[in-house]
């Protein structure tokens, strides 16, 4: 037992000293050569000469430039903290120290009656290849958005931290997982995020098997438009987002529609896949 407890702990050493290796790399490419000044005024204004009006140390639109979007650096990621920072457009998020929270000043969203479905996953969704569930395997999804991609790099920002803290939202009834099942009942994607008013802030999203994760982001998305909701944040554009329908608005105008929709949504609770929702003949723009 011993030396089985040995190898696990060389082994988290070896993982934690990995990790750490790749998210300095990640840090020193020549974009962000000069965000560790930005860190480091925060650290500064924290600890001497600002005294935060609210829980975070700036207001959105008092975010720094460089890096883009940084309004607070260290605290706990308390549920309280958690929920303030969405309820103000703010989301944590770092690969490596003190978590930083940011509030970018761009940021890619989908307005929910501008989805978008190809044919082929319309065919997918018809043919029940799949199952979809919400909320039943929270920390299993959580984990599977940590697993590293294929050809990438095996860094991630999803760490031990993060899970525990979003359990606990999950806990709470504020976070929310989809999950994608396949015909062995083996969980193939899904995606995890937090619902705060009438936003959907998406987090991170896996594939096991291809296009299980769209899987799970329209059926969401079908979901959202029915509960009511405004619009799904993701935060940074990728070629993936803009596919599904996403583009990109400033943060003033994502700040006004988070504060204008505060009260809408669905009351904190468990999430369930309505089974008279036509996903694959969903038209989003019909609905709207």
């Amino acid at each position: 037992m011993a030396l089985s407890a040995d190898i696990k702990h060389d082994r988290r050493v070896a993982n934690d000293a990995r990790h750490l290796a790749m998210a300095l790399a990640y840090a020193a490419r020549p974009s962000r050569l000069l965000h560790p000044f930005g860190f480091a005024r925060l650290q500064v204004e924290r600890l001497f000469s600002r005294v935060p009006r609210t829980q975070f140390l700036r207001e959105p639109e008092e975010a720094l430039a460089i890096p883009d979007g940084l309004v607070d650096i260290g605290g706990p990621m308390t549920p309280e903290r958690l929920m303030a920072a969405y309820r103000r457009s703010i989301f944590p998020w770092c690969h490596v120290g003190p978590v930083k929270w940011w509030a970018p000043s761009r940021r890619a969203v989908l307005f929910l009656e501008e989805s978008r479905i190809e044919k082929n996953l319309r065919r997918l969704l018809r043919q029940g290849k799949y199952r979809v569930t919400f909320d039943t395997a929270f920390r299993e999804v959580m984990r599977g958005c940590a697993e590293p991609r294929a050809g990438r790099y095996a860094l991630t920002w999803i760490s031990p931290r993060f899970m525990e803290a979003y359990a606990k939202l999950h806990k709470m009834g504020h976070a929310h997982s989809v999950e994608v099942w396949d015909d062995e009942g083996v969980l193939a994607g899904g995606l995890y995020g937090v619902a705060c008013g009438g936003v959907f802030f998406t987090e991170s999203q896996f594939a096991g098997k291809r296009d299980t994760s769209k899987i799970a982001f329209v059926t969401l998305n079908r979901h959202l438009q029915h509960w009511g909701y405004k619009l799904n944040d993701g935060k940074d554009m990728t070629g993936h987002l803009a596919a599904l329908g996403m583009r990109e608005i400033s943060r003033t105008e994502f700040d006004r529609i988070v504060r204008e929709h505060e009260n809408d949504g669905r009351p904190p609770g468990r999430w369930e896949v309505d089974p008279e929702l036509d996903v694959a003949g969903w038209k989003p723009e019909a609905e709207a």
